[in-house]
């Protein structure tokens, strides 16, 4: 029982996401089987065999982050004064590379925006689906569970609950309001044909809440249309908040748009270009005098972005 009451205080208290919680409880009952009882029992040396044996089998990456469920379990023990090796709480996961997620630029999302073509329901959705993840960079768990009581049109902002429950407004422009509107219009059509009613915003066409799995397909169908491999939700999130900061919008306010809880979160996801660096030193340093040739250098830069 210990580790469902770990499951019911990160639902409960911490106010973690449904998918966060099914990753742990999938991490720690794969742990409690290879060991043939509960980890509260496990030692340092039990564990330690456990993750060499996994680094055989999968990445750093995905052993890194079932390490991270298992500390974070081990430091509820610790809490409740249940845990039997207090060693477990030292453990070190493997070093990982840190990579930049891919950012498109400028044309790239724009051509993406403008893929969805037509009237119909599937069309007018995906518009809509597109542009919001751009215009606004919510996370895509975000943007599957939003409901209609979200939407505050006139204000063209979004009542978003974030990673631990946490509530913010997060904004969006013109093209998506009207996006929005136009797919409100074909949703509201499809749920009288269908005879039903629901909160959720996206539907899928049988008038179903369209699940995050759904919209990571949505996005890559339209991304590899235009020969974009690779390209996720996630990625038109860290595109808006790059382009606002190569825009000169303020890492504060990137930071309240996104949901980050620390500004460091904000700092590893967002990067500035050299073009950016070049253009902030030109015109904020007083001893920049940079020659003619940067200069042309750095327009010949920003021209072949745009």
């Amino acid at each position: 029982m210990i580790i469902e009451d770990f499951l019911n205080y990160l639902q409960n208290e911490k106010r973690a996401s449904p998918n966060t919680v099914r990753s742990y409880a999938t991490d720690l009952y794969q742990l409690k089987e290879a060991l043939g009882k509960d980890p509260a029992q496990a030692t340092l040396p039990e564990i330690r065999l456990y993750l060499a044996k996994l680094a055989q089998k999968i990445s750093r990456a995905s052993l890194a982050r079932k390490l991270s469920s298992f500390k974070a379990y081990f430091r509820f023990l610790k809490k409740n004064n249940k845990l039997n090796d207090e060693r477990l709480l030292f453990l070190k996961g493997p070093k990982l590379e840190r990579k930049l997620p891919r950012v498109l630029n400028v044309d790239e999302v724009f051509a993406m925006l403008e893929k969805p073509t037509g009237d119909d329901f599937l069309a007018l959705r995906d518009k809509a689906i597109l542009e919001i993840l751009y215009g606004a960079g919510l996370r895509v768990s975000e943007l599957a569970s939003l409901s209609i009581d979200d939407v505050l049109l006139d204000l063209q902002v979004f009542r978003i609950k974030g990673k631990g429950g946490k509530e913010r407004l997060t904004p969006f422009g013109q093209k998506a309001k009207t996006a929005l509107l136009t797919y409100l219009e074909a949703r509201e059509k499809l749920l009288k044909r269908k005879k039903k009613e629901t909160r959720h915003l996206f539907l899928n066409v049988r008038g179903k809440p369209l699940s995050s799995r759904s919209i990571h397909r949505i996005v890559k169908k339209y991304a590899l249309y235009l020969g974009l491999p690779e390209v996720s939700p996630h990625t038109l999130r860290h595109s808006f908040a790059t382009h606002l900061l190569e825009a000169g919008a303020d890492l504060r306010v990137i930071q309240e748009m996104l949901g980050h809880a620390r500004l460091a979160t904000t700092q590893r996801y967002t990067h500035l270009d050299f073009s950016r660096l070049a253009r902030v030193y030109d015109d904020s340093h007083p001893r920049a005098k940079r020659s003619k040739k940067n200069e042309g250098n750095n327009d010949y830069r920003r021209k072949k972005r745009r």
